[in-house]
């Protein structure tokens, strides 16, 4: 493997947080709810998952060991499931989430120079969180601004056509 490509497959990476998990008796209950609505019925592992990110805002360790727990599924089917599809979140996410576009367009105009930059400006890695848990930062694939590469996003914010001299300025507006 190429050392760009070595490079660009650690930023994408999936990994789990190293936030503690909290949760409310509350959550607990609306999980458990979840389970007994759907359990009984095919396929019923993604709804779950999905229902469960919508409680908790990611899907924590915790949560997957007591949905595989429920579903009487090993822990590693429902890990499988949670790492497979990018829809599923391991990690919390800030207040001012940034994804940092890693497709070829992106990744060849710099952005894996960006994502270096970000992670020394907010002391974290990819899919980590900061401790006030203002920021979040993860890699994403293509998000469809090719013309503008390399591109992030903060929120809802997109920034193109960056050099890692601007993503100083970018963070400050937060």
């Amino acid at each position: 493997m190429s050392n760009i490509m070595a490079r660009r497959t650690y930023f994408m990476k999936k990994t789990m947080t190293s936030v503690p998990f909290t949760e409310t008796p509350e959550q607990k209950a609306k999980l458990d709810a979840i389970i007994d609505n759907l359990k009984e019925q095919p396929g019923c592992l993604m709804p779950i998952m999905q229902q469960a990110q919508d409680v908790y805002g990611y899907l924590p360790l915790e949560v997957q060991k007591h949905i595989a727990l429920r579903l009487e599924i090993p822990v590693s089917e429902v890990y499988g499931v949670a790492t497979f599809y990018s829809q599923f979140l391991l990690n919390p996410k800030g207040s001012c989430p940034v994804a940092v576009c890693l497709g070829t367009a992106c990744y060849v105009k710099g952005s894996g120079d960006l994502m270096e930059k970000l992670e020394s400006i907010l002391g974290i890695k990819n899919g980590g969180i900061t401790a006030d848990k203002k920021f979040s930062l993860d890699a994403t694939r293509c998000i469809g601004a090719c013309g503008l590469a390399p591109v992030l996003t903060v929120g809802e914010d997109v920034y193109g056509r960056l050099t890692v001299d601007d993503i100083p300025g970018i963070i400050a507006k937060y």
